[in-house]
């Protein structure tokens, strides 16, 4: 008998390499010879400081993000036809997230509002301190997103995309600029000590970004960061001595591995750390702090204290020329499922006094002219009951607060509908917002690219997204 004959499987090279004359290998080995240039580019792994676009308006940027969803109408946009509909049925079927909206309820809000400063702005009585510092604010009404999920939601408030892996908008920035100080990290994560937030670590990543470029952690109780200090003490000099050994161990793996952006990183990030042991402690040491200082951010209530440490800390961060701070809350506080008006006083009593001392200590101190500060959610609330006195997750129509890095004191942006479901005035989408956010930076949003996969990415994909710089919130 023959013998049959015997099959080979070949894969996508071999394939390329043996068919069509070879052309499609030569062009596989161009593509990767050109990422592979581009993922190696020496600006993208280091973080010293970088030339802007343009001349920029602000160099350093706070986000304080309010994870669960902030209920627009509870807080900054009054609806008065809520309070005259209250129990009737909205003409329009709402999108709900979870089960308990079906009735399709408008909801009067259980709050009075009150207008405040030379601007007028309104504001609850669920927040008594943040008025104090409206003619600082720029309060934008008509924001919205694109997913109703907390996770998706968080992601894309962090990210500019609903899909988790992307580097998130302190990665971005970092990259563009670089940072000041040298001894500190350029991308700071201060969160609650008793938790983290929703949807965890992934909110400060640096996605396929080097990894120099992704947040750090530092605690507000104890030690701010982690092993900086041996567990028991060195003779004089043995410290000294073990990061010049290291440092030609390091150079060693360099000269090996040219082209290893994954070890540049991690090497960076380690010789980082050691510069890390001689001024993180000093700079975060908030014994230096006057009395006055610590009561205006609230670290005199125990309620208080804990989000007003971490205010305090990032002001400190940012005074020592650290370029984004990310502040978070544990899990997610301002999602009122259940009772609108308790959930809302529980997290705005133990955040909203430290805020407005955040924000009027940077303007007293100089510091608000080129720093950014951003207080946001991922979406806002629904017009409608939630199970009688709560309100589900709403993507169309939200509120953002800005402040500092020029951005419009006193200037209320755009609006909802009569009930607050959906941005219908001068609509402002999270790209919208991140481009806007660059722009004060001295950042191009299309030109600020990284190669990655055979791709120029952008943090706002303007060609998909839309994404434009909102002039209109500009001073």
């Amino acid at each position: 008998m023959p013998t049959p004959p015997t099959t080979t499987t070949a894969d996508r090279r071999q394939l390329l390499k043996t068919t069509g004359l070879g052309f499609g290998a030569c062009a596989l080995n161009w593509m990767l010879h050109q990422e592979s240039k581009a993922a190696t580019k020496p600006q993208d792994l280091h973080l010293k400081p970088r030339k802007p676009h343009f001349p920029a308006r602000a160099k350093a940027v706070v986000m304080l993000l309010q994870n669960g969803g902030p209920s627009q109408m509870d807080l900054f946009d009054p609806k008065p036809a809520l309070t005259a509909g209250a129990g009737r049925v909205y003409r329009e079927k709402v999108e709900m997230f979870q089960p308990g909206s079906e009735q399709n309820q408008l909801l009067a809000s259980p709050w009075t509002f009150s207008q405040h400063g030379e601007s007028g702005m309104t504001f609850s009585n669920a927040l008594p301190h943040l008025p104090r510092v409206a003619d600082h604010l720029c309060m934008v009404r008509s924001m919205h997103s694109e997913h109703n999920n907390h996770t998706e939601g968080l992601v894309m408030i962090t990210s500019g995309k609903i899909f988790p892996g992307r580097p998130t908008l302190g990665s971005w920035i970092c990259y563009g600029l670089g940072t000041i100080n040298q001894n500190l990290p350029a991308y700071v994560v201060l969160r609650d000590p008793q938790g983290y937030p929703s949807t965890g670590s992934t909110l400060w990543q640096n996605g396929w970004l080097p990894a120099i470029y992704r947040g750090t952690q530092v605690r507000t109780e104890g030690p701010p960061v982690l092993n900086l200090t041996p567990a028991q003490a060195l003779p004089a000099g043995a410290r000294d001595d073990d990061l010049a050994f290291l440092a030609e161990l390091n150079q060693t793996h360099r000269r090996n591995y040219p082209h290893n952006r994954q070890l540049e990183s991690r090497i960076r990030n380690y010789e980082l750390a050691a510069r890390m042991q001689l001024e993180a402690t000093s700079a975060l040491d908030l014994t230096k702090e006057t009395q006055q200082t610590r009561s205006l951010y609230g670290m005199d209530d125990e309620v208080t204290r804990g989000y007003g440490t971490r205010l305090l800390m990032a002001r400190r961060m940012v005074e020592a020329g650290v370029r984004f701070v990310h502040v978070f809350l544990n899990g997610a506080p301002w999602d009122s499922h259940a009772n609108v008006k308790d959930e809302i006083a529980k997290i705005s009593t133990q955040t909203d006094r430290p805020t407005a001392g955040f924000i009027q200590d940077l303007a007293q101190r100089g510091l608000l002219e080129d720093t950014i500060v951003l207080w946001t959610g991922e979406f806002g609330r629904l017009p409608v009951s939630q199970n009688g006195k709560g309100r589900d997750h709403n993507r169309n129509g939200f509120t953002a607060l800005l402040a500092g890095g020029g951005f419009r004191p006193g200037h209320i942006h755009g609006a909802t509908d009569d009930v607050g479901y959906r941005a219908t005035e001068d609509p402002v989408s999270v790209p919208d917002l991140f481009a806007t956010i660059l722009h004060q930076l001295g950042l191009d949003h299309d030109e600020l690219t990284y190669h990655h996969h055979g791709r120029d990415e952008t943090l706002t994909d303007s060609p998909v997204s839309g994404a434009t710089v909102v002039d209109q919130l500009l001073a």
